[in-house]
Parts: C-alpha cells; structure tokens; sequence
C-alpha cells in the first residue's frame, strides 16, 4: 500500500514538473516570436532606403552632389538614405529588378525598361527652367563644315559618330531613330557613318565633340547646357545641328512595393530641395510630381525598336 503511494506521488510530481516544463518552454517561445516579431517590424525602419543612380555624367563628377543629396533625404525622412551612382543605366535597371534599389533616378528610356520589367513607378522628376521638359541635341565642332542635320547626313561616311549610354533616352534611342529614318544607321553594327561609338555618358560625348575625337555626338540638352553653364565645356567651340521634340524629364522612380506613407514623405524631401549643388548635378531649377502617363511617348519609341514588347 504505502509503495502504491509512494509511486503515485512519484507520478504526479512527475507530471507537474513536466508541465511547469512546458510552460516555461512555451512562454520562452512565445517570448521569442514576440520579440522577432519586433525585430520584423523594426527592420524597414532600421535598414537604409537605397537609391541608385543613372551615371548622366561621370560618377566623380557627381559624387558631392549625391553626398549632399542623401544627406538631406536622411535628415528629411527620418531614417537612413544610401544613394549610388552606378557605372550603367542597364545595372540601375537590373538592380530594381533584382529588388537591390528601393528608388532609382532614371532616364526616361530605362525608367520605361524598368516599369516593363519590374513595376518602377515614377513620383518625381525635375524642372528644367520651370518646365519639365528636356530635348536631343545633335552637336558637332564649330570648325566641322555641317550647320544642319541635313548637311552631316551628306557627309556620313566621313563622320565619326557617337552615341552616349546604349539605354539613353537623348543620347541614343531618339537620335538614333532620327538617323535611322534618314537611312544612315541601322544599327551600331550596320550604318553609312565612318564609325560609331558610344561613349556612357553625356559629358563624355560633349568633351569628345569638344577635343575633336568625334566629329558630332547626341547629347541630353539641359546637361549639355549645364556643362556650358558650369564652364566644363566651351559653348563657343561647339554647335547644336539638330533637336528633338520635347521630351518629359528624368523620373525618380520606387519600387513597385513602395508604401504611399514613404512616396509622400520622398515627394516632400525633393520638391523641397534648394542646394544648388545637387539641382546643378541634374540641370535642374527645382523637382515637380511625375507619373507613369508622363513617359507614353518614350514607351512608344521604345515599343517601335523592340525594346519592350507589348
């Protein structure tokens, strides 16, 4: 009798201790999913909020400029902001299709390759002289013989051309559309020019027109003006022969999944942006709202050289 109850306060013990067990397990367990749940939360507001950059000019020339620009983003939106230049329009693309970017300064072409690819949805872009509109120039030295469009495109075979970054919107697809439709380029592999080149970048393309390393190049019009204005390239020396129609400006573009709390709060910090050094790293005189209905006619060139598809 007294062995029975030895055992079956054996047992009982047994079964509390167990059970005292598992609450504390399942308390450290919940414990535990609570505070990652925290960790979860926190992490948007803890992780910087990346931004990549179109190289428009060449990345040292622009690098003051982007410190500046994220400090101020940082300060005005409460939380980290990393912004980087990159060596190509493509890598910007990609780098928003890869989810590596929460928001991306593009041109109007890539901004349109990306919205294609991977939703980009453009919020913001800059004034140029109160408008939000840019063109493609066609620049050659002052010492060439050309006046006009027309008058190169007699002489193609003895020109020696060049295009800026393949993904430009001014410094490739418009000009080269132009061109294709004056029956001197089909291709960068195929053309009646001396040759072709594409140089990355607009400042690139202005200082090769400039040293006479190229015979004419195309060009984004407010950077171009931009590199006159800032003394960086000698105006006297170069002449405009041919301008596009008007072309909506560079979108800032955010990621697809972009909340409407942080598109508001990104809006604000630009359009109320006055460093002269940053505005000038774009051509800019201020920032204004942009929109996906912006950039139709961009979708249509690059619709009409099987760039994107339907």
């Amino acid at each position: 009798m007294k062995k029975s109850v030895f055992l079956t306060l054996l047992i009982f013990l047994s079964l509390i201790i167990a059970a005292c067990g598992n609450t504390n397990e399942n308390s450290s367990g919940n414990n535990g999913n609570a505070d990652n749940a925290n960790n979860t939360n926190e992490a948007p507001d803890s992780e910087a909020f990346t931004i990549g950059v179109i190289p428009a000019q060449t990345e040292g020339s622009m690098e003051g400029a982007m410190d500046k620009l994220q400090s101020i983003l940082t300060d005005e939106m409460g939380r980290e902001v990393k912004v980087e230049v990159y060596p190509d329009y493509n890598g910007v693309v990609e780098a928003m299709n890869y989810d590596k970017i929460d928001m991306a300064y593009f041109g109007p072409l890539s901004y349109v390759i990306a919205h294609e690819k991977s939703g980009a949805k453009a919020i913001i872009t800059q004034l140029i002289d109160g408008e939000p509109f840019y063109h493609s120039y066609i620049i050659t030295h002052k010492d060439n013989p050309w006046n006009s469009l027309e008058e190169l495109v007699k002489d193609s075979s003895e020109v020696n051309f060049a295009f800026g970054d393949p993904n430009s919107t001014s410094g490739s697809l418009i000009p080269s559309i132009e061109l294709k439709d004056r029956e001197v380029y089909r291709s960068e592999d195929d053309y009646d020019f001396e040759s072709v080149r594409f140089t990355g970048s607009h400042d690139a393309t202005a200082l090769g027109v400039l040293n006479k390393q190229v015979d004419a190049g195309a060009i984004d019009s407010a950077i171009y003006n931009q590199l006159v204005d800032s003394g960086k390239v000698d105006g006297e020396q170069i002449k405009t022969i041919w301008e596009s129609e008007p072309l909506f400006q560079y979108p800032w573009a955010v990621h697809q999944d972009t909340d409407e709390e942080t598109i508001e709060a990104l809006r604000s910090a630009f359009l109320g942006i006055e460093d002269q050094e940053v505005l000038d790293a774009f051509g800019a005189t201020a920032f204004t709202e942009a929109s996906n209905e912006d950039y139709e006619s961009i979708r249509q060139a690059a619709l009409k050289e099987g760039l994107i598809e339907e």
